[in-house]
């Protein structure tokens, strides 16, 4: 009888234990669920039944729909913004280009020397506003997808010198070297948005660096990345202030004299991140930068 009841105490605790393992694994696997659905952004409210949810499933359930909810608000607000800024940039094209016009017009009329500073101040605080407008709808428009990039293998030397062209007068009149040499290497990068980011790097080294200097740039090739480099000899970026300069609107005290906007390297972050790539500056106050922009060699899983 004893032997009996030891046999029934075992196969008791074998189903126990096997019941166990079945609540487990039956848990890990609705996990698993709610977590790939999340993840493939298709979790909602509706795809589980609480009644048969143990504790920690509906707690789970309960965050990825509240998560889920707030992720739809930001994509809402995003939406909007991009929506706001569009329609800005529509209602404000054609009186910025409008004043533009009158300025110079205004300016080949006979003026006081005071008259001819009010419209140059006029003329360039216009030209800004129009750059702050495009730079804001390109960065709102990359932000929420609206523009895609189209990443494709090509060489790397057709858009450096394009770039670079496009700066040669203005550092010819600022009394600065310009060259680019070492620029072959292929990459994977969209031609037309990389140019716009090299341009951006360009921009700041030749307004940042004083007559008399150099601004170079060279294309490096690593094993996963070719990184097309931008150095001058200009003022430099203390290291406390680096991870700043890449945000929005940021504009370190230094670089207030000069015209911008203080949107430009945000943007290049942005079509770098957007084709797989990154930037990273070396810097130091009174040693110059060098302002690197990596670009992947291989297609890189988005």
């Amino acid at each position: 009888m004893s032997g009996y009841v030891a046999v029934i105490a075992v196969l008791c605790a074998a189903a126990v234990v096997l019941w166990s393992r079945w609540r487990i694994a039956r848990t890990i696997k609705w996990l698993d669920q709610m977590l790939t659905a999340a993840m493939n952004d298709s979790f909602t409210e509706t795809d589980f039944d609480e009644s048969r949810l143990s504790a920690l499933e509906n707690r789970l359930a309960r965050y990825l729909a509240a998560s889920s909810l707030s992720a739809r608000q930001v994509q809402g607000q995003k939406d909007q913004i991009s929506t706001w800024i569009s329609d800005i940039s529509h209602q404000t094209k054609t009186p910025v280009a409008n004043v533009l016009l009158y300025t110079q017009l205004l300016a080949e009329q006979p003026l006081t020397p005071q008259g001819k500073d009010c419209v140059h101040a006029i003329a360039a605080q216009a030209e800004k506003l129009q750059a702050l407008i495009q730079a804001l709808v390109k960065t709102s428009r990359l932000e929420n997808g609206i523009l895609v990039l189209h990443p494709q293998m090509g060489e790397i030397a057709p858009v450096v010198q394009r770039a670079v062209a496009q700066y040669v007068p203005r550092a010819a009149e600022k009394g600065l070297t310009l060259t680019a040499e070492a620029v072959g290497g292929t990459a994977v990068f969209d031609p037309k948005w990389t140019e716009e980011a090299l341009c951006n790097l360009l921009d700041n080294a030749v307004k940042y660096t004083l007559p008399g200097g150099v601004v170079r740039v060279e294309v490096r090739s690593y094993e996963l990345f070719a990184a097309v480099c931008v150095t001058d000899t200009g003022l430099g970026i203390p290291e406390s202030e680096q991870a700043q300069i890449f945000e929005r609107f940021h504009r370190a005290p230094e670089a207030y004299q000069q015209a911008g906007v203080g949107i430009g390297l945000y943007l290049t972050r942005q079509i770098a991140a957007s084709q797989g790539g990154y930037v990273r500056v070396n810097s130091a106050p009174g040693k110059g930068s060098t302002f690197s922009l990596y670009l992947p060699r291989e297609t890189p899983e988005m």
